[in-house]
């Protein structure tokens, strides 16, 4: 029998969100089915019972889907069906994975899969943040360990006021969007952009989104009671030898520590130290201490070991290992320019991580099509973030586009996209190649990426740079420290990986993930305050390359030139089948599009030389200008017929040089004026049928009138021939004889 059960949560605006499982999916080890409107989502989670041996990570996969039919709509494609995850599914992904993670015990390493499906939406209400509760939710009524629950919402500032879960129109009008994920104690998880806001207006967004998800984690509480599922499975993954564990912390530790209050500059140099002093403690240990399962356990117990001193280093003497400060930055140089071919490019290096940045425009044709389930549209700024083993010293082959660089590609795209203008003209692709990394990269890409913006001429608002905190703080001590741009080692071992952009005006956009209990907004508030100064200090940097954005665009960029038209002429330039438009971008060599936006025709222009652009312009003036009697064209001849020829005197428009029109003198044959298909001729307009439209040229009305030139008389209508007989006058020259 089919015994659902429900919970509903009430919003302050007076939408809900119910919970229900027992229903859908009951094979898994927990399912939930969540509705907000006609937006639904069903998570399940299933894990193994065992680990695979070796395991000494928390082996969790999340998935989110997006199914077409949830919006009524069939997939692109030639298969007509969903195929590998958009960048949002991935973004969607990594927002759940990075809340459910930190929250598994630390020694449950059995395989965890969770799968997230939006199976109905209506485009009102966004899904993203409902992935993350209905992912807490189904983990809530399995059995499977966890020390949550969890939900995440997303918090929008529109008109000055914070509005939880805002719909897709509402968050048009947002200066603010983050989304934030916690448990009913703490802040786990933050991700945003926002228009230069400042940190007390971040924080107190912050704070307006744990309130509400205080709610849903109280909700979800009652789920797993009425499901019964508040005792979780008895598991037993690691094998342990506390006289081995006393050994390691013994013989290893006073090394470890005086390893990381060296100052050593060198990641390598720190790495083979360390591993050192463990292979030291291998080397003296007895046969019966030497197997395989002590191995492992040794590498663990010095992992934890080696945690241990690099904390209470900055705790106790604020050294960290690379010698700074914890408020210092590591040294940074810069250069604008370093590739000719982009149309900017630079290099940013903060440390041991180095971003090498190009900065490629392009025209309208070259915007990315978005075609998302509930996204449709077109993007004109790009940022693509690569991540190549080498730099980190991998020996290991370059797969494909990994959700890594997917992720931290996003967050530098949201620092920078505020920062382009309004209307700019050029679609915007940046590239972030990292070379070097021990740290904050996705900072680095925001730096590069500005510099080179600035190197292509393209007028920012104003310069972003960004930076990465850190945190250092145990747990039951009130003594802790907060890290301006941390290295990899201090975010591998630290709890907190805050990530902030900005202008001097205000924050662009952040990323933070919490991996510690009981963090304040105290602590937030310290941390986003000396990231302010540190993004001023790398700020001050960038401008010492470059003070401004270049006057001039690179000379083999490509220039634009935009126009707006009355929409009535769109179909005049586009010509039959795309004949006229395509002829124009032939004949000129600039590339040409065209849309129709707010009732008028958009055009613009691109071309790598000034020229082709004035060429395709005039054409396209011409094409959209009204003739008028009396106005002198420049046209060309299209064809040659015996009562005279057709002449195209401006793009798409075609009149008649009778042949009585070509000269002054009499012509029995357009041939004997000497013109020739395909020349250019100067002609006057003399006449608009006002009936046919049809356009009458003149040649000879821009021609001296001959001294003696005498009018001939305009010739009779065949009822004047009539009466007068069928005699006909002599023939005669217009000109008179002396």
């Amino acid at each position: 029998m089919i015994n659902p059960i429900v919970k509903t949560i009430e919003l302050p605006d007076g939408r809900t969100i119910t919970l229900e499982t027992g229903k859908l999916a009951k094979q898994a080890d927990g399912s939930v089915m969540v509705r907000m409107g006609n937006t639904m989502l069903l998570a399940t989670v299933c894990a193994a019972k065992d680990a695979v041996p070796g395991t000494d990570f928390m082996p969790l996969q999340v998935e989110y889907k997006e199914k077409y039919a949830a919006a009524g709509r069939f997939p692109g494609g030639f298969t007509k069906r969903e195929g590998r995850a958009s960048d949002n599914e991935i973004l969607t992904c990594r927002l759940v994975d990075r809340a459910l993670r930190p929250l598994f015990p630390d020694n449950f390493h059995a395989e965890v899969y969770v799968n997230i499906i939006l199976f109905s939406a209506d485009g009102v209400d966004m899904p993203d943040a409902l992935a993350g509760l209905a992912a807490s939710a189904a983990l809530s009524v399995s059995d499977i360990p966890w020390n949550g629950p969890i939900s995440e919402v997303r918090v929008a500032r529109i008109d000055n006021q914070y509005v939880v879960d805002p719909t897709f129109d509402q968050l048009k009008n947002a200066d603010m969007d983050i989304t934030v994920a916690a448990t009913y104690e703490n802040i786990m998880m933050v991700e945003g952009e926002m228009d230069e806001v400042s940190e007390t207006d971040l924080i107190e967004a912050m704070k307006v989104a744990h309130e509400a998800i205080k709610v849903h984690c109280k909700v979800q509480k009652e789920l797993a009671e009425a499901v019964g599922k508040t005792v979780k499975r008895e598991y037993c993954h690691e094998v342990n030898d506390e006289d081995l564990r006393k050994k390691v912390h013994e013989f290893c530790y006073q090394r470890a520590y005086d390893i990381a209050a060296a100052g050593l500059t060198s990641k390598h140099e720190r790495e083979e130290k360390f591993q050192a002093i463990k292979d030291d403690f291998k080397a003296q240990l007895s046969e019966e201490d030497s197997t395989d399962e002590k191995a492992e356990m040794i590498n663990r117990y010095y992992a934890a070991v080696e945690k241990e001193a690099m904390r209470r280093c900055i705790l106790d003497e604020g050294r960290r290992m690379d010698g700074r400060k914890t408020n210092e930055i590591r040294p940074i140089w810069c250069e604008v320019s370093p590739l000719p071919g982009p149309h900017g490019s630079a290099i940013f290096t903060r440390g041991e991580t180095q971003s090498l940045t190009s900065v490629t425009l392009g025209s309208k044709l070259d915007e990315k099509m978005i075609d998302d389930v509930l996204n449709q549209g077109h993007e004109r700024f790009l940022l693509h973030y690569n991540f190549p083993p080498f730099c980190t010293g991998e020996a290991k082959a370059q797969r494909g586009v990994g959700r890594r660089e997917i992720g931290h590609g996003n967050l530098a795209c949201r620092a920078l996209k505020g920062m382009i203008p309004q209307g700019y003209p050029y679609t915007i692709r940046v590239v972030s190649d990292i070379l070097e990394s021990n740290g904050s990269s996705s900072m680095a890409s925001v730096c590069a990426g500005t510099l080179a913006l600035m190197d292509a001429g393209v007028k920012m608002t104003r310069p972003v740079s960004g930076i990465a905190m850190g945190l250092i703080k145990n747990s039951g001590e009130d003594k802790y420290a907060v890290l301006s741009d941390i290295m990899g080692e201090e975010d591998h071992l630290g709890d907190m990986d805050f990530k902030v952009t900005g202008t001097e005006k205000g924050i662009t956009a952040t990323q933070m993930d919490i991996k510690v209990d009981g963090l304040s907004f105290d602590i937030l508030e310290k941390a986003l305050n000396q990231s302010k100064e540190g993004r001023a200090y790398i700020l001050g940097k960038i401008l010492d390359t470059i003070p401004e954005p270049r006057i001039e665009l690179k000379p083999h960029a490509p220039r634009i030139q935009t126009l707006t038209i009355p929409k009535e002429f769109i179909g005049a330039i586009i010509g039959p089948g795309g004949k006229i438009i395509q002829a124009m971008q032939e004949e000129t060599g600039a590339t040409i599009t065209i849309e129709e936006s707010d009732g008028v025709g958009k055009i613009q222009i691109s071309a790598n030389n000034k020229d082709s652009i004035d060429s395709a312009l005039n054409k396209i003036k011409g094409i959209v200008s009204i003739p008028e009697v009396g106005e002198i064209y420049k046209g060309t001849i299209r064809s040659i017929m015996p009562y005279g020829a057709f002449v195209e005197f401006l793009p798409g428009k075609d009149g008649l040089l009778h042949i009585s029109e070509i000269d002054w003198k009499r012509l029995e044959t357009v041939e004997e004026s000497g013109l020739k298909e395909g020349e250019e001729i100067e002609v006057k307009l003399i006449e608009v049928d006002q009936k046919t439209g049809k356009f009458k040229l003149s040649h000879k009305a821009l021609m001296p009138k001959p001294e003696g030139y005498v009018d001939r008389p305009e010739r009779r209508n065949i009822n004047q021939r009539r009466e007068g007989g069928n005699q006909r006058e002599p023939r005669r020259d217009n000109y008179s004889k002396e």
